[in-house]
């Protein structure tokens, strides 16, 4: 039995709508990775119970979901439960992650659910929540709701019928309101941008983007109105999601890796939509921009001399940190981020500062928060950044009731705005990119690789004496929230690598990640990642654990 069921952002699982009792439902989530109606009424209630109530009836939650087929069906459940419990719900209905969280703050409410699974497979689903300030659930809160959830699944609290009809409709729905305050809020987020890097110069388009920049949704909440209010704003763009219409299929940020690139015929051949319509362009020009299901991140597309290249979270950091030299910044960046690799940002301000955390954009949130856990409080955008290289960036937001205050959130169409203003200014990355590698071991059975076991600590010794025998003085870094990641951090005269090993919190997978700096040789990390790799593919994919 796990002690949460949450992983890195969230509950996230398969989704089915068969009916059983609310035991069933917890084992089938732990056992089977997958989801059900009555588990997500046990959540409901879970985070009515576990949550201090406000003034009134539990406080209200703001509850909006993305298009997943079974999200109906797992809101009203959702709904039925925290109803239930005295909380009073508002469904905002379908939107992205950063809409749910803006309401949350817009609705004063005490807590937001969004329902997704980001860009998995729309045959999953999940839930996400975010606090009464807009920053998503600490570990804590999450092994406190479990617990709750596994109490509540032993109670006998049966619900007629026409009660659990009733309660499983919201208090108030809001049918709409995503769409109408998302596109307000980013029209205020787009002056700030331009306050910062300089107006959008229409001339100047030519110089960083293609003559058409190809925006690719996921099929998600973006394709309801990104392209258009790029296009008002001057930026010529294409919609390309794919022509399936349904969620993360052939499409979005999720099939893309920060590493990634093509030549002109692989790109071609692609089964992703937005690679098989690139068009050649002039090497550094900015061809397309995927979004994930979702809509909190995004990853952009570059022109090659042979073809293209995917531009990652680190080299959009990079970008904004160019057109705004002249000041300090603040930087959050994960643990397989280039920035995070060398414990500050690398620009001509030696002010600016860098922070290494776990991944998820949650962690990068946590970073760069006041000590009071609040609204960040600036006349005008304070100069935050939370970066992850799989495109999640943390950026500073007004806050939609009190003038001069700031959230922190991400969110894939406004980092999309933010680089383009900052690349359509004329800025060049400052930083001297090094090399990384990230490769996944699929089918992982994730439970095998933890920080207790036999498995954990051979490897870590064997990667320790590799990179000792190449010069470093090697050692393990720990972490807040990735207690069962393993981090060799290694130093040697002339740079710096870092080896890392983590399980994905979402999907059946272990990365494998290796990052070096400018100077060092690659090649003999190589043969250390592909020796690691076969290890713990035949140990966490092996029907026997070793």
């Amino acid at each position: 039995m796990v002690d949460s069921f949450f992983g890195t952002d969230g509950i996230r699982g398969l989704t089915s709508l068969e009916t059983m009792s609310e035991p069933a439902a917890v084992m089938l989530l732990e056992e089977q990775r997958t989801l059900t109606p009555a588990f997500m009424r046990l959540v409901g209630e879970a985070l009515s119970y576990t949550q201090p109530a406000l003034p009134g009836e539990g406080g209200v939650v703001v509850v909006g979901w993305d298009r997943r087929p079974h999200n109906p069906s797992l809101v009203a459940a959702l709904t039925l439960g925290l109803r239930l419990t005295g909380s009073t719900v508002i469904h905002i209905g379908v939107c992205a992650t950063p809409t749910l969280h803006h309401a949350v703050l817009a609705f004063g409410a005490r807590q937001g659910c969004m329902i997704t699974a980001s860009h998995n497979p729309v045959s999953d689903s999940g839930i996400k929540i975010f606090d009464a300030f807009g920053y998503k659930s600490n570990r804590t809160y999450e092994q406190e709701v479990s617990r709750t959830v596994r109490q509540l699944a032993e109670e006998d609290r049966d619900v007629d019928a026409v009660d659990r009809e009733r309660l499983a409709q919201p208090d108030e729905p809001h049918a709409g309101w995503g769409l109408k305050a998302h596109t307000a809020w980013m029209e205020k987020r787009w002056n700030d941008f331009e306050a910062l890097f300089g107006p959008w110069n229409e001339q100047a388009h030519q110089g960083c983007c293609a003559p058409s920049l190809l925006i690719d949704g996921a099929n998600g909440f973006a394709t309801e109105w990104l392209s258009t209010f790029l296009a008002k704003k001057g930026v010529v763009c294409t919609d390309v999601d794919s022509p399936t219409d349904v969620l993360n299929d052939g499409c979005g940020a999720g099939d893309l890796s920060p590493t990634q690139t093509w030549t002109y015929e692989e790109a071609k051949g692609s089964s992703h939509a937005l690679l098989r319509q690139l068009e050649p362009a002039q090497p550094g020009q900015l061809v397309g921009a995927a979004l994930d299901g979702d809509g909190d991140r995004c990853l952009l597309i570059q022109a090659t001399e042979h073809g293209f290249a995917v531009m990652d979270g680190d080299a959009m950091a990079a970008l904004m940190l160019s057109a705004v030299n002249h000041r300090s910044w603040s930087f959050a960046a994960s643990i397989e981020s280039d920035i995070g690799l060398f414990g500050h940002a690398r620009s001509s301000n030696e002010n600016t500062s860098c922070v290494e955390t776990a991944v998820g954009d949650r962690w990068l949130s946590y970073a760069l928060r006041p000590e009071d856990n609040g609204w960040l409080h600036a006349d005008e955008m304070p100069l935050m950044c939370g970066i992850e290289d799989s495109g999640h960036v943390v950026l500073p937001a007004p806050h939609p009731l009190h003038e001069g205050a700031w959230s922190l959130v991400g969110d894939g169409a406004a980092t999309l705005c933010a680089v383009l203003l900052a690349a359509n200014c004329g800025a060049k990355s400052p930083f001297h990119r090094g090399w990384k590698q990230r490769i996944s071991i699929k089918d992982s059975r994730r439970e095998r690789w933890n920080a207790q076991s036999k498995l954990f600590a051979t490897t870590q010794e064997g990667i320790v004496e590799a990179m000792e025998g190449m010069g470093f003085t090697a050692q393990r870094r720990r972490i807040d929230g990735e207690d069962d990641v393993l981090l060799i951090h290694g130093i040697a005269p002339n740079g710096v690598a870092s080896f890392g090993i983590r399980n994905s919190g979402t999907q059946a997978k272990t990365s494998v990640s290796v990052r070096l700096s400018k100077d060092l040789d690659h090649e003999p990390f190589v043969a250390l990642l592909n020796q690691v790799e076969s290890n713990l593919t035949e140990a966490l994919t092996g029907l026997t654990h070793p």
